[in-house]
């Protein structure tokens, strides 16, 4: 049993590394295509997931360990939570931004900003079902299965959702896009990213244990994309230089040490259910 998990876990890891270098190749020679929505983008962002369902068809394996049932029983309140982690978080960001005065929002306009935020939603709820949730389902149910402590899982699903972005930081991304998330160069944007993609990890990853469902991540992941990207690509905050790394809503440290914590949160409620009902 154990030396079929660690075949279709190390087949799996080894496939989604590779999967945006192949875009990388891909886009090398289909040179004639928009920027930041090439082909190689759209194999290196489906890759992941198209591998967990091939890998579960032809190992035979459990459908439930990639999480497509909504699961809505008993677990409509983490639906609930995964729509509001980011705005409360965010807002309390911006608050200590305002206060510190390392946030300006005199730019803020609500009504374009509500009008970006909900004409995008449909958007990234499609793309948030290929971009890291495998990783946080089915990857983590290998993990589980190979009895990693919670630790490592965080450790290897959060530290291959970085590598898995390499391409992203390093390749994909336009420059301008970078220099209005943090203006450093690509590889120290992809060393900042990784670190904090393990601190969210553990939100995505309890979601899914606690809920056995996708969903409610993708909600998460969602939400985050509309509402977080646009404050900061589009302008609508401004951020005093130097700053960033503690207070952007989307890299800073102060941003990812609170959703690090909420993360742990869920972690506490789960064992806690766990101790419960044993």
């Amino acid at each position: 049993m154990n030396n079929k998990v660690i075949r279709n876990t190390v087949v799996y890891i080894v496939v989604v590394i590779l999967s945006g270098w192949i875009g990388v190749l891909v886009d090398s020679v289909l040179t004639e295509q928009p920027k930041g929505d090439s082909l190689g983008m759209g194999i290196w962002l489906v890759t992941p997931m198209l591998a967990a369902i091939a890998i579960t068809i032809f190992s035979k394996g459990d459908w439930n360990e990639i999480g497509f049932k909504p699961n809505f029983k008993g677990n409509i309140k983490w639906y609930l939570i995964a729509v509001l982690i980011f705005p409360v978080v965010t807002a309390i960001v911006l608050i200590i931004g305002v206060i510190t005065k390392w946030i300006d929002l005199s730019t803020f306009d609500l009504k374009p900003f509500i009008l970006i935020f909900s004409g995008t939603l449909l958007f990234n709820f499609i793309k948030n079902i290929f971009d890291g949730t495998p990783l946080f389902s089915y990857l983590t149910s290998q993990l589980v299965k190979l009895n990693f402590n919670d630790w490592k899982i965080y450790l290897t699903v959060g530290g291959l959702w970085g590598i898995w972005h390499a391409p992203y930081f390093l390749v994909f991304l336009p420059e301008t896009d970078i220099q209005a998330v943090l203006p450093v160069s690509r590889a120290t944007l992809f060393i900042v990213g990784t670190i904090t993609m393990v601190c969210w990890a553990v939100m995505f990853i309890e979601l899914f244990r606690v809920t056995k469902s996708i969903w409610p991540g993708v909600l998460l992941h969602m939400v985050e994309d509309s509402l977080v990207n646009p404050l900061i690509i589009l302008g609508f905050i401004s951020i005093a230089a130097g700053k960033e790394i503690l207070v952007s809503p989307s890299l800073g440290i102060i941003t990812s040490i609170l959703y690090l914590l909420i993360g742990l949160g869920i972690r506490a409620y789960r064992r806690q259910a766990n101790q419960t009902f044993s």
